[in-house]
């Protein structure tokens, strides 16, 4: 059984000496602390009805023979941290699981040619071998270098593949980041925001990824981010485009409210050729 942040606020205030309304002391727990004497029923007039702890070393046997917790003050104050692990956790309950905590945080790198960043204040080469990745875990703390650009790619398979599109993109140093698996996308959008490198996301060619990069990107990255799109766009789109991608998915953006022209570029390309286009086709 695990004992509620709001519970182990109410115990916290009995500890203290407090009287509590019954009325705000919602727990099956009441009878059984009422009839081993933990809990006593303060009457105040006719009908309301206080609760109070005659015996504090009793309510603290308690806690702790039936919830492990030896200090309500440093359980509560762990449950509030933004940033907990499963250590905490069993230092304040002997518990790791009186909390959900995802302990595997971070998100996969790729890169065509070694990227100089900082980790932890030290020097290292993001260079993993072909049909490989790395995978960041203490993003908090990694820095790539000022020079190098941020390609956020849509897709698994053409992030899988990446060195199967080196010839899409010009000589600048480059990052590449993927947003799989889904889970992990909270922590890239919030390394992103914590560095000043340019972002440029390379996603499908069609209202849905269009969406993905204002929505979950642009919004936070502001100017720094741009939306890439290849020279022949139109050609492809009309020779491998799909036409249910535009039937499924079609929206009228206001083209006026876009400040990127490649963007309302590619968008008057959709409409016109009433087709959508998924990126893997520039896998070479």
């Amino acid at each position: 059984m695990v004992l509620s942040k709001s519970l182990a606020g109410v115990f916290l205030q009995l500890s203290k000496g407090e009287k509590i309304p019954a009325s705000k002391f919602k727990s099956p727990l009441i009878a059984e602390l009422l009839m081993e004497g933990i809990l006593a029923d303060f009457r105040s007039g006719r009908t309301r009805s206080l609760l109070y702890v005659p015996k504090v070393e009793n309510l603290n046997a308690f806690l702790l023979n039936r919830f492990s917790i030896s200090d309500l003050e440093n359980y509560i104050s762990t449950l509030n941290q933004d940033t907990i692990t499963r250590a905490d956790l069993i230092n304040a309950a002997s518990n790791s699981k009186i909390k959900s905590v995802r302990t595997f945080t971070g998100f996969l790198v790729n890169c065509f040619e070694p990227i100089n960043a900082i980790l932890n204040e030290e020097s290292i080469e993001i260079n993993p071998p072909i049909g490989t990745f790395q995978f960041i875990h203490d993003t908090k703390h990694f820095i790539p270098h000022g020079d190098v650009t941020i390609v956020g790619v849509e897709n698994s398979e053409s992030f899988g593949q990446i060195h199967r599109q080196k010839t899409l993109f010009e000589n600048t140093p480059l990052l590449f980041v993927c947003r799989y698996p889904l889970n992990q996308s909270k922590d890239l959008i919030k390394w992103l925001q914590s560095i000043s490198n340019p972002y440029l996301h390379y996603g499908d060619f069609d209202f849905a990824g269009i969406g993905i990069y204002l929505n979950e990107y642009k919004r936070y990255l502001g100017s720094r981010s741009t939306f890439y799109v290849p020279d022949n766009i139109e050609l492809l789109i009309k020779k491998w485009g799909n036409t249910n991608l535009y039937d499924t998915q079609k929206i009228n953006y206001d083209l006026q409210l876009i400040d990127e022209p490649k963007i309302v570029e590619l968008i008057t390309i959709i409409h016109k050729h009433k087709k959508g286009l998924e990126q893997e086709i520039l896998i070479k």
